[in-house]
């Protein structure tokens, strides 16, 4: 091969090596019924391309919604979706993570319809211990309805990322030692959704959803689950135990210096609203903003 050939190669794979430093694993695209289950108005789903999509309806009657069959505690969960097209006011589509009691852990991506030509909003928000209201809200740098992107979750003990495509657009980090309850002992299913809001959902409940569009249909695909699976208190102790999983090593401890960056672009370019600068309902900062560095 040769000097040169060799010291080429030896670039490349290192720059490649350093790339991916704190970039998940690449998602592995599954079947519908690998991982998940419809779990009500089954008969609002469309399954199609041998069982590898599946299509959310919504009309007059009722919308639909899916759930994963195991429940997980830490690990790389992500979905490709497409979202309504057109006039979608008042038309919510959600893929979240949610454990099942009072006070619930839940990380959410809800996708707000919006009238035709102007674009949707991505809100996402973080419950510990049953408490929330730390929304964000972003515009996206391109159209979520013309093709399939990924939204993927990376959790562990360390920080909850929220990626659109590899693009970090959240972070959320442990800070139990200033207070913060963090999400670590709740096992969290996946659920997405597809339901009219159109009391709350586009301009404050102003747009009402057209219903002489129906039916709204969202298409998801990439059914990728890469988790800890954890039910009963033996397996929350396993999936608690640091550094035996790729997601607990230190690369994914933190965010790397290109996705720091990355976030900051989106924080400077399409935030819209984010809790962490909004005085008028928090006087004082809450103290989980200035650790995640996410003003």
């Amino acid at each position: 091969m040769g000097m040169k050939g060799f010291l080429v190669g030896f670039i490349l794979i290192n720059l490649s090596i350093l790339g991916s430093c704190g970039a998940p694993r690449k998602a592995v695209d599954v079947p519908f019924w690998n991982n998940y289950e419809p779990s009500w108005s089954s008969h609002h789903i469309k399954y199609l391309n041998g069982d590898t999509t599946a299509e959310l309806l919504l009309d007059k009657s009722s919308g639909a919604g899916f759930q994963s069959k195991k429940s997980y505690l830490f690990g790389h969960f992500s979905m490709k979706m497409k979202l309504v097209g057109g006039d979608s006011a008042g038309v919510v589509s959600a893929f979240y993570l949610s454990s099942n009691n009072a006070e619930h852990d839940e990380i959410d991506f809800e996708f707000l319809g919006n009238r035709t030509g102007e674009p949707y909003i991505l809100q996402t928000n973080v419950f510990t211990g049953g408490k929330g209201d730390r929304e964000q809200r972003i515009y996206l740098w391109f159209d979520p309805t013309n093709d399939f992107h990924s939204y993927s979750v990376l959790w562990n003990t360390f920080q909850i990322v929220i990626f659109v495509d590899d693009v970090p657009i959240r972070v959320f980090k442990n800070s139990k030692d200033i207070g913060v309850e963090f999400p670590f002992n709740q096992p969290m299913k996946i659920y997405s959704s597809l339901w009219n809001a159109d009391d709350w959902a586009t301009r404050g409940g102003l747009e009402k959803t057209d219903w002489t569009k129906a039916p709204f249909t969202a298409s998801y695909t990439s059914f990728h689950i890469d988790g800890c699976e954890a039910v009963t208190p033996q397996e929350v102790q396993v999936c608690n135990t640091n550094g035996m999983k790729w997601w607990d090593q230190k690369a994914f401890q933190e965010l790397d210096g290109p996705q720091y960056t990355k976030l900051q672009w989106v924080r400077q370019k399409f935030t819209i609203y984010n809790y962490c600068t909004d005085r008028k309902r928090y006087p004082t900062l809450p103290p989980e903003c200035t650790r995640d560095r996410d003003l």
